[in-house]
Order: structure tokens, then C-alpha cells, then sequence
């Protein structure tokens, strides 16, 4: 047996027995809390008790982002120094600069870690386990913390789409999750800034169409156009159910070369599941927006589309 293992194995068991007891025979009453605290956390912060092994919230966690003090929000570590060590708590191997102190136990015995800034009670320090490089490991309670997660900045880009009544088509891309906003409007034709009654009336080669403003660390374009053609029958040509004439065409307005091979592809996965796809691909011209009125339709006017329902297809 690896001497090593067996070591950590026997030392974890001993951290197990004694692990509901308090660390020291004092609790901290020099330490007031700053917030309102439950029993069981004014327990392990003010009290120096421990909580119950394998039982703490960020036992497991993986999130990028920061550990913060429960009791005053002061940042302790960051989550690339958290491990794994299957001992019951949080482990870190490393702080942030500044934001712990070490306290020997009454006993002797083990090394209490405190936030530097408040006092408050996290749990105690090992040292040569070798679990990691750095051959430390902060033993921590989970109750004794906070997180903040990593915060990530929006990617924005944008889609359009047409496939019949745009606010049928509205309908459903609003609900998707990572979409930022939509707008209804008028792309692919020749007249300048058209009205409805001339799209609808004066063949001016325009069709319906959707702007998705969406966040593509949320939401990708591939998953948008799968949307897109589980919303409307693709099959058919320049109509959509009841609604029929050239602006309520399928088509697909790509603003890049990425996003056409994302169509093409979709498109070929489909063909090969045996429909017959009418929707063409064409590079994004100008987009007019439509009236106001068209904007949001059934948010405004309540209901559920008359030509547009969504069916499982990928």
C-alpha cells in the first residue's frame, strides 16, 4: 500500500472524529457579527464549531469566481486554488494575499484560520499532505462562506430570420433564453424603408423578417436557427399556413460566412432526415424596421400565434 495514501487516510479519519467538536475550548467573543447570522453559522463563526463533513454547499463547487467571508464579505480565495481532497470540506491551497490569519489552537494540536479582516471563524490549515504543489491545505467551512461567481460580459451578435408573420416568428424567439431583444422588419427587397401595406401590396420583393439580438455565451446561432425552422413549415414556398404571398417566404439573412455554413449544415441535417427545405440563404441586406404597432404583437395584444407552432424536429 502506498505509505503516502495510507497516511492521508488515517489522518483524514482522525480530522472525521474530532471534526463536530470545537476547535478550541473559547469561542471568539472578541468577534461581533456583522450581519445577521443563523444558529448554526454564528455556531462555526463565532463559536469555532465545525459542520458536518460532506455536507457543506461548496463541497463540490467548480464555478469560477471568488470565496467571500460570510460574515463580511471580504475575498479569502479564489476558486483556481480550490481542490479536491475528499476530506469532507472545501480545500484550498493557497489564499488571497492578506486575507487569513493563523492562530495555533489552545491545545496545540492544529492551526485555526480566521478572516483577517472580521475574525470570523473558517476552519484550520494543514501542512504536508501532499496533495498539491504547494503542500497546503485551508480546511474550510462552507458555512463560514460566500460566492461570487466569475462575472462573464455579454457577447452580442445578431440574426435574422424570415419564416411568415414576423410576429409569429417574434413569439417564439423572445422566449429563448440568451436572447437580448428582437425587432420585425422588412429585408431582401428594393424599396427604401417600406411600409406594411407596401410589402404586403406594391411587390416590393421584401420579406417579414426577425432581428435577434442575442448573447452568445448563452444562446449559439446554431441553436437559434434550429429554433427558427422548428417554428414554421420550411417546406413550403413563399407562404406560411393561411398567410400567403413572397414576403412570407423562408429565407435565412446571414450576416457572416460562419453563420451560412451553420445554415448549410442545418439544412443538409434536415435533407437527410427527408424534407424537402423551400428556405433560402441570402447575405443580410438593410433591415427596416417595421411599424410600431407590428412590435411585440402578441405581448401587446395577448394570444398565441395562428401560424406558427413549434415542433421537436432535431
Amino acid at each position: 500500500m502506498n505509505l503516502q495514501k495510507t497516511y492521508k487516510t488515517i489522518g483524514i479519519a482522525i480530522l472525521l472524529i474530532t471534526s463536530l467538536t470545537s476547535c478550541s475550548s473559547q469561542s471568539n467573543t472578541n468577534m461581533k457579527p456583522l450581519k445577521q447570522l443563523t444558529a448554526s453559522e454564528e455556531n462555526v463563526i463565532i463559536h469555532k464549531g465545525t459542520e458536518r463533513p460532506f455536507s457543506g454547499k461548496y463541497l463540490y463547487t467548480t464555478e469560477e469566481g471568488v470565496y467571500l467571508c460570510k460574515n463580511c464579505d471580504a475575498p479569502l480565495y479564489k476558486s483556481q486554488d480550490k481542490f479536491e481532497s475528499s476530506c469532507g470540506w472545501p480545500s484550498f491551497d493557497d489564499e488571497i494575499p492578506g486575507a487569513i490569519k493563523k492562530i495555533l489552537d489552545a491545545d496545540g494540536r492544529r492551526t485555526e484560520i480566521v478572516c483577517n479582516n472580521c475574525g470570523a471563524h473558517l476552519g484550520h490549515v494543514f501542512e504536508g499532505e501532499g496533495y498539491t504543489d504547494n503542500n497546503v491545505r485551508h480546511c474550510v467551512n462552507s458555512i463560514s462562506l460566500n460566492f461570487e461567481p466569475k462575472k462573464i460580459e455579454p457577447k452580442i451578435d445578431t440574426a435574422i430570420f424570415a419564416g411568415g408573420c414576423f410576429w409569429g416568428v417574434e413569439y417564439y424567439f423572445q422566449k429563448a433564453d440568451g436572447v437580448i431583444s428582437t425587432e420585425v422588419g422588412y429585408i431582401g427587397g428594393k424599396t427604401n424603408n417600406p411600409s406594411y401595406q407596401e410589402v404586403c401590396y406594391q411587390n416590393t420583393g421584401h420579406a417579414e423578417a426577425i432581428r435577434v439580438v442575442f448573447d452568445s455565451h448563452k444562446i449559439s446561432f446554431e441553436t437559434l436557427t434550429k429554433l427558427f425552422f422548428e417554428i414554421h413549415d420550411f417546406t413550403q414556398v413563399n407562404r406560411q399556413g393561411p398567410d400567403v404571398g413572397g414576403q412570407y417566404r423562408s429565407e435565412i439573412f446571414y450576416l457572416n460566412d460562419l453563420q451560412k455554413a451553420i445554415a448549410e449544415e442545418i439544412i443538409q441535417i434536415l435533407t437527410l432526415k427527408g424534407y424537402k427545405v423551400a428556405t433560402k440563404l441570402s447575405p443580410a441586406k438593410t433591415f427596416w424596421e417595421a411599424e410600431k404597432y407590428h412590435q411585440e404583437y402578441y405581448d401587446k395584444k395577448g394570444g398565441t400565434p395562428y401560424c406558427h407552432s413549434r415542433k421537436n424536429i432535431f
